[in-house]
């Protein structure tokens, strides 16, 4: 009797945290199954993204330093232009014209659509452009960097850096959907980066019990099974 009424409680807690499991292993299993159905290279937008065509020769000028100390100094085009991107010993960045050493300014929206067109390889048309702070940097950025946000048609944002005119990111409609899959995948919806909270680990925790108390009761319902008596068959006698 003991046994019996130690299965049946068992029984009730698994039903109960099958139910309260429910709801995060539908969340997993369909974002997972929506992140899986499209290609890496396609979500992160490389289909959108436009080679850029060689430079002609030239002997390129190192950039004006100042003394200020140097980290890296990269050779990169911008818009068919030839630049300098330099990261400083103290964090900051600048940009230099290779062709004559000189430092360049900020960039305005004016380069910054130049630059988010030529790096751009769809042929969407260009609705606007935002200028954004390190500190009110937008989410899908997912860097604080002072930046212009360039919008086109298609749903796509490219960001250029302010500073150095880089570009930082390539955001399509289909990255966004897939990033909010990723949010609940992981169930950090705010910033989409954390995996190891308490609200994720207490769930993962729970499914694992419920498993584990599915695969003890399994062979306890068999072995019920089993053990019943037969009823009587159809036409014979008692």
């Amino acid at each position: 009797m003991a046994f019996k009424l130690r299965r049946r409680m068992v029984m009730r807690w698994h039903v109960w945290l099958g139910w309260l499991v429910s709801v995060p292993l539908l969340l997993w299993t369909a974002s997972g199954l929506f992140m899986a159905s499209f290609p890496i290279d396609t979500i992160r937008g490389e289909h959108l993204k436009a080679e850029a065509p060689a430079l002609p020769g030239f002997a390129p000028v190192p950039p004006v330093l100042a003394g200020r100390p140097v980290q890296t100094l990269t050779l990169a085009q911008q818009a068919g232009s030839p630049v300098w991107l330099i990261d400083y010993a103290d964090g900051g960045k600048r940009r230099a014209d290779a062709r004559n050493g000189r430092l360049l300014a900020m960039v305005n929206a004016n380069e910054a659509a130049l630059i988010a067109r030529s790096a751009f390889a769809g042929d969407a048309q260009l609705l606007g452009i935002t200028r954004f702070s390190a500190e009110a940097a937008p989410l899908e950025l997912r860097r604080p960097r002072p930046s212009w946000q360039v919008r086109f048609a298609d749903n796509t944002h490219i960001y250029v850096d302010a500073e150095t005119g880089a570009v930082l990111a390539t955001r399509s409609a289909l990255w966004r959907a897939f990033d909010v899959m990723w949010g609940l995948h992981i169930m950090d919806l705010q910033t989409r980066e954390d995996t190891n909270h308490p609200i994720l680990i207490g769930f993962a925790g729970l499914a694992v019990v419920s498993i584990l108390i599915g695969i003890v009761l399994l062979p306890l319902r068999r072995a019920k099974g089993r053990s019943a008596p037969q009823g009587l068959k159809p036409g014979s006698k008692g």
